[in-house]
This record gives structure tokens, sequence and C-alpha cells, in this order.
């Protein structure tokens, strides 16, 4: 039986005003990201107010304009920052030039990985090294526009915990990407419940509680605002700013179709099930254990009464196998309860979260 999932909305925010040119824009950040007296990079030793993660793979002839730009957008508005630019085993010298110029600059880390490990895992290690209370993450390409940075965290301040970029009026090829992404979002909404329109958008901005409640696989980047949801994350959505790409090639394709799928069959899984897989696998065994016995059971009194021949049968056959299957979905629910208590007993991992704890009490005398 399915449980009645929660009510969730999303509040886009009016295109027009989102898509203004940024010296045009009047962006309201509270006091406390405020930082007249150190704008710009982080000093050492003090803690920057957002971390931008960019997850890099060859591309070195985008990397000098990603860099100024993030520095001179976040430098005017006075944020502190760190720039964690994580190159994921790229070929074409991006490691070589993020290494040189971190040396140089004080905003600036990179992280190296052994090898191309993908976007999931280069996203993750960019968690890992994040040190602001306020994360923001952006592709290298120069597709997604720093000067959205902003907006996205001043959004994040009204109370939200992820804010998910909308790329409304999206600059690319609408045969191969533009109609399989409406599509896939479209499913991925339908699966996980969450409604957005865009969950290939890597322009987002979270707050670190919520990142540090995401265990990151496979390539599940992707369904960061779900695997969010599932962990009482508030997400809101707006629209943001999407180039051309100017450098370079995409690095996706209808290719990845099947590995969405996989992904996204775990998040419906993980969504439905996480703390009580024995209601999903042993419902299924039992439905399936039942209709076996039952056709065990009409085959036994076609043999035994009415004296008729069922060896040849294929029904018998099917009886067979729904009960085998069903004893086997049973176990598989017992094993992966099993597995759900070591998953969450071993990390101090606890079944709810916590968002607020208003007043305090004292203990009866």
């Amino acid at each position: 039986m399915s449980e009645r999932s929660p009510q969730y909305s999303v509040t886009p925010q009016p295109l027009p005003s989102a898509l203004v040119p940024a010296a045009q824009r009047e962006i309201q950040l509270p006091q406390s990201f405020s930082s007249p007296s150190a704008p710009g990079s982080s000093s050492p030793g003090s803690r920057p107010h957002v971390s931008i993660v960019v997850p890099v793979y060859n591309e070195v002839e985008s990397l000098p304009q990603l860099v100024d730009t993030i520095a001179t957008t976040l430098g005017q508005c006075g944020l502190s920052y760190e720039l964690i630019c994580v190159d994921d085993g790229s070929q074409d010298g991006s490691g070589e030039w993020l290494k040189r110029v971190a040396l140089e600059r004080t905003d600036l880390r990179a992280v190296l990985l052994r090898r191309n490990y993908g976007q999931t895992a280069a996203m993750a290690a960019g968690f890992d090294q994040a040190q602001a209370d306020r994360i923001v993450t952006l592709d290298g390409d120069l597709q997604n526009d720093p000067a959205d940075i902003p907006l996205l965290l001043a959004k994040l301040e009204e109370g939200y915990d992820l804010v998910s970029g909308w790329r409304a009026d999206r600059q690319d090829h609408a045969l191969t990407r533009l109609l399989p992404s409406k599509v896939a979002n479209w499913i991925i909404g339908q699966v996980t419940g969450v409604q957005i329109h865009d969950y290939g958008c890597s322009l987002k901005a979270y707050r670190r509680e919520v990142v540090a409640d995401m265990n990151l696989y496979g390539e599940l980047h992707r369904f960061l605002p779900a695997l969010a949801f599932i962990e009482g994350a508030r997400i809101c959505e707006l629209p943001v700013r999407h180039h051309a790409r100017r450098y370079g090639q995409s690095k996706y394709g209808l290719g990845r179709t099947f590995r969405v799928l996989m992904d996204l069959l775990t998040i419906f899984f993980m969504k439905k099930f996480l703390t009580r897989p024995m209601h999903g696998f042993g419902f299924v065994g039992m439905v399936s254990i039942s209709v076996g016995v039952v056709t065990g059971a009409y085959l036994t009194v076609l043999k035994v009464v009415m004296g008729q021949q069922i060896g040849d049968r294929p029904l018998l056959i099917l009886a067979v196998l729904l009960t085998l299957a069903g004893v086997q979905l049973l176990c598989f629910g017992l094993l992966a309860e099993l597995l759900m208590r070591t998953y969450h007993e071993s990390q101090g991992r606890p079944i709810y979260r916590i968002r607020d704890v208003v007043g305090r009490s004292t203990p009866n005398p």
C-alpha cells in the first residue's frame, strides 16, 4: 500500500525581473551577509560567507573568465567567499591551470581528483571542502551566469534550505538537449513529487546543514532537490540566465538516459521506503505468494478432485515461480531492514530531522 505523499509546491519567480542586466538589479542581502570591511575573498583564518563549488572537466578555456567574473560579482556585493574548483581528471590542462592560479590567489582552492569520477563525485568533493554556511554550485563552462549568485543567496535567506536555478531561456539545441530535458524533468517530478522545472541546472544555493544530510553516490547530482526534499528541506525555484556554450563541447548526451532512469528508481525507493524497506519488498512478496498459493490450490483441486493431468500445464510453472519469487522478496525485505538499521545506527544517523527547537525547558525538581 502506498503512503500519501506530503504536499509540496515551489514558487518560481517572474522571469523578467530575474533576467535584467546585473548592473540594474538591486539585491538586498541580510546584514549578516554583508562584509564591508572585508569584501571579496576571505582573510586567512576567517570563515567565508559563501563557498562557491565548481566541478571542472576539460574547461581550461573557460576558467580564466569564470574565476574573474565570480570574483567581480561577489566583490561588488561585499561578500567574503571561497572558490573551490574541483578538477575531475581533466586532460586539457585545466588541472595545471588551477594549480598555478591557486598559488597566486587567496580566494581560489584547487581540488584535483586522481581520475575522472563524474560530476557527482566532484560535487561531493567540493561539498566536503566547503567551509561556509552557504554553498553555491555552478558549472565551469560559462553557461551559468555568476551574476545570478547574489540572487540565489538573497532568496535563500528568506527561509529556504535550497534554491534551485531554472534556465527559463535555455540556450541549447532543441532536439538533443531541450526536448529530452523537458521529458526527464516531468518524469522526475512525477516520481519524486518535487515539481521543479529544471533538475539539470547546476546553479543552486544550499544551506550547509542540507548538504551535510545528503550522501552522494553514483550520478545523483541531478537529483539533489529530491534528495534534499527527502531530508525535509524547503525548496524554492528561481529563474536564472543561461548562455550558449562558448568553448569546447558539451559533456552530456542522450547516452545518459539509461543512467538517469536507474538513479530515478533509487530516488523513488529512498523516498518511499528508506526507513521501512520491508513495506516495499514485503507487500509485493505477499501478493506474489498469495497468487501462487491460490493458483496451486486450483491446480490441486483439478488433480485430486477432478482427476485431470496438470504436469504439462504452464499454470503449474507459474504457481511455483510466483511462490518462490514471493519468498525471495520477503527475504530481500528482511535483509534490507537489517541493512537500513546498520546504515542509521553505524553513523548515529537519526530517522528524523529537527528544523528548529523553540523555548527552553528545565526538569521539574
